[in-house]
């Protein structure tokens, strides 16, 4: 069942083969993958450890997952050796600036080996320009790894796919259909192109309790010694269950449906007083700020934007105590805090977004 959906998520990428494993989050696989690229690059460090590698440096936007530099720190990489890339307006990372650092890092005397971009970041839901990236990608022969644990899904929608435009000229990718799909936690997949059995090299040591190799049946089933776990869920099977119950076309849908409710409340917040989004959504995350009426026609003012932060805390705060409902708000450089809106239940109605723009308003408007 696992290697059937793995290479149903393979085919959507655009990867007529390849490898793959279930991992417990987006997390962990974004760590696989930059194991995988230091092992296929250095397969001795493997044996000895860190002392025969050079200084080795990754790339990733600064929009990225911080469990880039965990795994960076996890893996004894060091998050010195992570260089945050900038990224326009947007949050999209700039490939002239990913170039203009790798440079930097060769320069010194570094080893650049890895760039992870990433497709639905968390904050400002954007998708980097993986066309681009993979071209810098493959004129210093760096492995390529897309991070769309969030955005991976608009994979099976044929409006949407072409966000991830380029995703097949990655090495890896990262992809949680607990997410977006709203398959039960937790369900994340990593991808890999290279059909080698490198994932197997990687972390595999063949015990022989676990992984005999004289079993009556195939012993390429026994995909266990491809991760670092011991005992795993058999996670595939929640999405492998979805996908039989509302088919390719459903979840489809399912995709489609999401994009539409974050659509309308866009469409929404531009309607009605005091509300203002941050930035035109491209993805399902809808970045906005309220304005109680105590601050409108402010906008001028040196205290505005301060004051503004506190808004969003604040109404946070009521709607918690009174038990209505939940939303999370951030800062974002120099943004103040704002409300960041993700819709992605099947279930959600019309009436029940109309609802929670009418509760922020309710909660907020003495403020």
């Amino acid at each position: 069942m696992e290697e059937v959906v793995l290479a149903k998520l393979r085919e959507l990428v655009g990867w007529k083969s390849g490898d793959g494993i279930f991992c417990p989050g987006g997390s962990i696989s974004n760590m696989y993958a930059m194991n995988v690229a230091r092992f296929q690059r250095f397969p001795e460090s493997r044996r000895q450890g860190g002392r025969v590698l050079p200084r080795l440096v990754l790339f990733a936007s600064e929009e990225c997952h911080y469990s880039v530099q965990k795994g960076a720190a996890f893996l004894g990489i060091g998050t010195d050796n992570v260089v945050l890339v900038r990224a326009d307006e947007r949050g999209k990372m700039i490939p002239e600036e990913l170039e203009k650092e790798i440079e930097r890092a060769k320069s010194e005397g570094a080893v650049p080996f890895f760039v992870s971009a990433t497709s639905g970041t968390t904050v400002l839901g954007a998708f980097d320009p993986l066309g681009p990236v993979a071209d810098v990608c493959q004129r210093h022969g760096l492995w390529l790894h897309v991070d769309a644990a969030w955005g991976g899904s608009a994979l099976l929608s044929r409006k949407h796919r072409h966000l991830l435009a380029g995703i097949e000229r990655a090495d890896s990718v990262a992809w949680n259909p607990h997410k977006m799909l709203t398959v039960g936690l937790q369900c994340s997949a990593f991808l890999l192109r290279d059909d080698s059995g490198l994932l197997q090299r990687c972390h595999g040591t063949g015990a022989t309790y676990l992984f005999q190799t004289d079993k009556f049946y195939d012993v390429t089933f026994d995909t266990g010694d491809k991760t670092v776990q011991c005992g795993r869920r058999v996670d595939c099977f929640k999405l492998w269950l979805l996908w039989k119950a509302v088919g390719t076309e459903g979840l489809e849908q399912r995709v489609d449906r999401a994009f539409a409710c974050t659509r309308y409340l866009a469409a929404e917040v531009k309607r009605r007083d005091g509300f203002q989004l941050v930035l035109e959504p491209e993805f399902l995350n809808l970045c906005f700020w309220f304005v109680p009426p105590s601050l409108r026609g402010q906008q001028g003012c040196a205290d505005f934007g301060p004051r503004l932060g506190k808004v969003a805390p604040a109404i946070k705060e009521r709607m918690m105590k009174e038990g209505s409902m939940m939303v999370g708000y951030q800062p974002h450089g120099a943004r103040p805090n704002f409300f960041r809106q993700i819709v992605t239940s099947p279930a959600v109605t019309r009436a029940d977004l109309d609802f929670f723009l009418d509760e922020i308003e309710r909660l907020g408007r003495d403020l």
